[in-house]
């Protein structure tokens, strides 16, 4: 019997529509990395982009549990002396919520080229509008 091996021919990818409202940060963010690497298909193959398009509406109202909304913080660093730069968790929310759930999903895909490219395909907006109609994508109750 020979081992199956996915071609670019093969991949047919799906928009799937996530309601992050009352779900956790982090078991939201691995049921969504695993679906854009592609890991919920029978055709999976390591090496190749089988994943489908994601879209996560409301992440303003992800939950957090624990003592992460006060003790959790960003860093960044602008390559300057003293550039550092740390932010609160509640102030990323505050601000920037669809950052939250992308930098929660970006860590849990791969660090090289074909994550990056994976990375592109997750579409995240605070509201519960987006703009991506066209594509009908398919609503994915997810428990998380």
């Amino acid at each position: 019997m020979k081992t199956y091996t996915a071609r670019e021919g093969d991949i047919q990818r799906r928009w799937l529509l996530v309601d992050a409202e009352g779900k956790t940060l982090g078991r939201l963010a691995t049921q969504v990395a695993m679906a854009l690497r592609g890991k919920l298909k029978p055709i999976y193959t390591p090496h190749l982009d089988t994943g489908d398009f994601v879209i996560v509406i409301n992440a303003e109202k992800v939950r957090l549990t624990g003592t992460k909304p006060e003790k959790k913080q960003y860093f960044r660093h602008s390559m300057y002396p003293g550039g550092v730069s740390w932010t609160r968790l509640t102030e990323m929310l505050a601000k920037h919520p669809e950052r939250v759930v992308e930098k929660a999903v970006k860590g849990m895909v791969p660090r090289n080229r074909l994550g990056r490219a994976m990375v592109k395909k997750l579409k995240v907006y605070a509201g519960p509008q987006h703009p991506h109609a066209a594509q009908r994508p398919e609503v994915w109750a997810i428990e998380a």
